[in-house]
């Protein structure tokens, strides 16, 4: 079994593929973008669960993808508020619309929050991702953040609900902390960890 010498992550979101790249960097393969591989692959993301939706885009594109050792990974990630029954859920990048800034859609769920008390506002990030390997195995693993919907947008860094999605242990939002702070703790960073021991358990990584 030679290994997986390339990772193909469905994204054409460069905050995402930061994150992706840092996390996976020991496993020693080629990490591309959607755009690097020179490959689109429009598709509807119309699953039920997190899951569904990062298998669908893992599909297609290892589909769209001709590489015999290299891995398809994609991931479906999103924001849930309990004082508002769970959304936006797997809406959260189509919240208001995909083309409203993530200023205005935070802007929207701390306005949609107001009067609701400290201990009712608590939330959490999901990220499932999605393998497709070359042999058409797939694996799926999931991983969440718990915190509370902030009264403020905070902080610099991130993207997405970031700026709003408060961290008790941590004392600030997911948009506060630092890069390697982040991907230790954040839904992506341990989700990304959990898939990379997934696919070194089935496949293997060939660092040569």
């Amino acid at each position: 079994m030679s290994g997986i010498r390339r990772i193909l992550f469905a994204t054409g979101n460069q905050g995402k593929m930061r994150e992706v790249r840092s996390i996976l960097a020991d496993t020693g393969a080629e990490i591309f973008s959607m755009s690097e591989a020179g490959i689109s692959a429009d598709v509807e993301e119309n699953g039920g669960t997190f899951e569904e939706n990062a298998l669908i885009k893992a599909r297609a594109a290892a589909a769209a993808w001709n590489d015999g050792q290299g891995a398809v990974l994609a991931d479906d990630s999103g924001l849930e508020v309990d004082a508002l029954g769970g959304e936006p859920g797997i809406y959260s990048a189509r919240y208001l619309g995909e083309q409203t800034s993530y200023g205005i859609k935070n802007r929207d769920i701390i306005a949609r929050l107001d009067g609701v008390p400290e201990e009712k506002r608590t939330a959490r990030f999901v990220c499932a991702i999605a393998a497709v390997l070359p042999d058409g195995r797939e694996f799926t693993v999931r991983d969440t953040i718990e915190g509370r919907i902030g009264y403020e947008q905070k902080g610099e860094g991130g993207f997405g609900y970031d700026p709003i999605f408060y961290v008790p242990e941590f004392g600030k939002t997911t948009a506060e902390m630092d890069a390697e702070e982040k991907n230790r703790v954040s839904h992506r960073g341990k989700a990304l960890s959990h898939m990379k021991e997934v696919l070194s358990r089935n496949e293997g990584f060939d660092r040569q």
